[in-house]
């Protein structure tokens, strides 16, 4: 009889049965989610060279205070498990509080953000916007001439950044028929891929009837092309862009990951890893106005912009997502919650969050498993879970 090997001692499964068509299928996402280099093709993000984490602080009794939610108090600790949180790490007023993180979860592990992906991607524009070398109202085929045809043919960069592209395709996670399921072929990120480039993809989406925007609607394909706009602007590729501008003047502390393509096209709406620690240092450069260890990385007017006084509330409440932030909007990838405080925040499928509190001068980065790509109620105690938490600490 073969004995176990020590990964699935650890981890339950066997390396082997982790496969590009289950590797978002919990349990295994537990061990992916940190690991997708060995599944899909990546790019490095270098950090700052020589440099080293505090180490890991203990959140003490916060673990044991209880918040309030839908279904009744629950103590902290119960909900980071009830949620499939696989690290948990605040900031308050530019410090960490403590870091929680689940058996299966080191210090120091990158973990994939999905979505929050989009968030960072609309920061590099920022910068390039302030650099005058990118402009939001230019028009797509400014930048990207063989967009002519698509359903980006007569979008404007602006259309793109707010996700109010009238974009005829849908976010169908779990139907392996769909056009979404093709997209992610395209991406290396299931099986089968590899005959159509991300790029080719996205130049065959057409539109939809309705003017461009006039309504919010969440399409990730949108997010893709954001980077490969920014690419075109900058002549530069994606990870050389995010290590120069975004990750050297943050002081990252880790090298972060970007899946990519066949052609090395980066997977800008959902495919960058970061730890936990470098996640909540993102958030604090936001909530500082664009500054981090005294230097300016993006124009105090884009991050004004962003977080607080531009987006369309009348568009977001067209949309599907005005439940989770009724008085709340989109901007530039990011989601104002229209709560008192100021918060906002970048969101990634299976639990991912960062949440910013201004007021509370307060910062969480949540990486998680979920099993569920999307869980409205869950989303819903989770907002109220980070309010709580601005509170706590």
């Amino acid at each position: 009889m073969t004995g176990k090997t020590a990964f699935e001692t650890r981890h339950g499964f066997a390396r082997n049965q982790v496969l590009l068509d289950n590797w978002r299928e919990s349990a295994f996402s537990r061990w992916s989610f940190q690991n997708v280099g060995e599944l899909v093709p990546s790019a490095r993000v270098a950090a700052v060279p020589g440099s080293g984490e505090i180490p890991v602080q203990d959140f003490g009794g916060l673990l044991d205070e209880k918040v309030a939610l839908a279904g009744g108090p629950e103590t902290v600790a119960a909900f980071l498990t009830r949620s499939d949180t696989d690290a948990l790490t605040i900031m308050k007023a530019g410090k960490i509080v403590g870091d929680w993180f689940a058996p299966h979860m080191q210090f120091g592990a990158r973990h994939i953000i999905f979505s929050i992906s989009k968030s960072l991607t609309a920061i590099l524009a920022g910068i390039l916007e302030g650099e005058g070398i990118f402009d939001p109202q230019a028009p797509v085929t400014h930048y990207l001439p063989e967009a002519a045809g698509s359903a980006y043919g007569d979008a404007s960069v602006r259309h793109v950044l707010d996700m109010t592209v009238s974009l005829d395709f849908e976010e169908a996670y779990l139907d392996p028929e769909s056009a979404f399921a093709r997209y992610r072929r395209a991406t290396l990120w299931n099986p089968g891929g590899g005959t159509e480039s991300l790029g080719d993809f996205i130049l065959t989406l057409q539109r939809l009837a309705e003017p461009h925007g006039r309504t919010y609607r969440y399409r990730s394909p949108n997010s893709d092309l954001l980077g490969i706009l920014v690419e075109r602007a900058s002549g530069q590729r994606f990870a050389e862009l995010m290590h120069e501008k975004l990750w050297l003047p943050l002081g990252a502390i880790s090298e972060a990951s970007v899946t990519v393509d066949r052609e090395g096209t980066a997977r800008t709406a959902g495919g960058i890893s970061v730890t936990p620690r470098d996640l909540v240092r993102v958030g604090e450069m936001m909530r500082q106005g664009g500054m981090a260890n005294g230097r300016r990385i993006v124009p105090e007017a884009w991050v004004r912009d962003t977080v607080s006084t531009g987006g369309d509330t009348e568009v977001w409440q067209r949309g599907t997502m005005a439940f989770l932030f009724p008085k709340g909007c989109y901007r530039n990838k990011w989601y104002q919650t229209g709560a008192a405080g100021g918060a906002f925040c970048g969101i990634g499928i299976h639990g991912q969050w960062l949440y910013v509190n201004p007021t509370a001068e307060v910062v969480i980065a949540k990486m998680s498993s979920q099993p569920e790509p999307v869980d409205e109620p869950l989303d819903l105690d989770m907002v109220a879970f980070f309010e709580a938490l601005s509170r706590m600490v």
